[in-house]
């Protein structure tokens, strides 16, 4: 199947997505380990990782997340990307402003028709935020675009033939210890980012926000999976705390250069620091 797409296409996110990693990819490289078999990301967003890796050195995968629309999202392109092309042509058609905020208002029921909303919603809403209030709605106002590419037919194809050997399910992040246990596997994980100021938070996409607790539920997770051979590395803000987590548990702390695109002041957009962190 991947012979058959145009060779200029390459592999990447069919999904814009808050923090995701795509411009970073090229300061992971060095650190991406080449001796595993097996990969697994539980926090998969994006999965800009996931594509890149994947394209290089195909392996078996197993891809969560706790939001369970993006889960059945991906499991649409996996197994039935035609038809998920058919519905998002006809959002394509229709798009403007008021048929995006009556999308937004009204959910649909079918696992296909709850793809194709999102990824109308995340292509067309601004910034391509995922947000959700706390009765669980998507709340993100439309984004200024005025030819938004809403169907990327190829790119959907290209991440349905990269997807195929994939096991994409809801959980939580803590189910990787049910699967990865040997020096054949390598786990990414790209979480919630700890708050270094009060905005924070303003990317979360779950009513839950992900806290202090759950950061270091996490770092011993981490801890676990390194005591078992597995290859871990782990991204997140660049603050005292974090640093301090994984120097207790012996845990590698390399700085990465990054640019903080979503903020509504663009004076406030810049180069900021993200930590990208490995058990080896």
């Amino acid at each position: 199947m991947l012979s058959q797409l145009p060779k200029q296409i390459c592999p990447r996110p069919f999904l814009k997505w808050a923090g995701g990693k795509s411009k970073l990819i090229p300061q992971y490289v060095p650190f991406f380990p080449t001796n595993y078999k097996n990969y697994y990301e539980p926090f998969l967003g994006g999965g800009a990782v996931f594509f890149y890796l994947q394209y290089l050195q195909p392996t078996p995968a197993i891809l969560t997340d706790i939001n369970a629309e993006l889960i059945t999202t991906y499991r649409c392109v996996q197994e039935k990307v035609d038809d998920l092309i058919i519905l998002l042509k006809e959002h394509q058609r229709q798009h403007n402003r008021d048929y995006y905020y009556y999308i937004r208002a009204n959910p649909v029921h079918s696992e296909l028709e709850q793809a194709a909303r999102l990824i109308y919603l995340n292509r067309t809403c601004f910034n391509g935020l995922y947000r959700v209030n706390s009765q669980g709605k998507f709340n993100v106002p439309l984004g200024r675009y005025d030819n938004p590419k809403i169907c990327q037919e190829d790119l959907l194809r290209l991440a349905s033939a990269i997807l195929v050997t994939s096991e994409i399910k809801q959980a939580d992040f803590a189910d990787v210890l049910n699967y990865a246990t040997t020096t054949d596997d390598f786990v990414f994980f790209d979480p919630p980012y700890y708050p270094i100021s009060n905005t924070s938070y303003f990317t979360a996409y779950s009513r839950n926000s992900f806290t202090e607790k759950d950061q270091k539920r996490l770092r011993d997770i981490c801890a676990e999976l390194a005591t078992r051979g597995v290859k871990v590395m782990v991204c997140n803000s660049d603050c005292e705390f974090i640093r301090q987590i994984y120097i207790e548990i012996g845990f590698n702390i390399h700085r990465i250069e990054a640019a903080r695109s979503i903020n509504s002041n663009t004076k406030k957009r810049g180069i900021i620091y993200e930590l990208l962190i490995t058990s080896y």
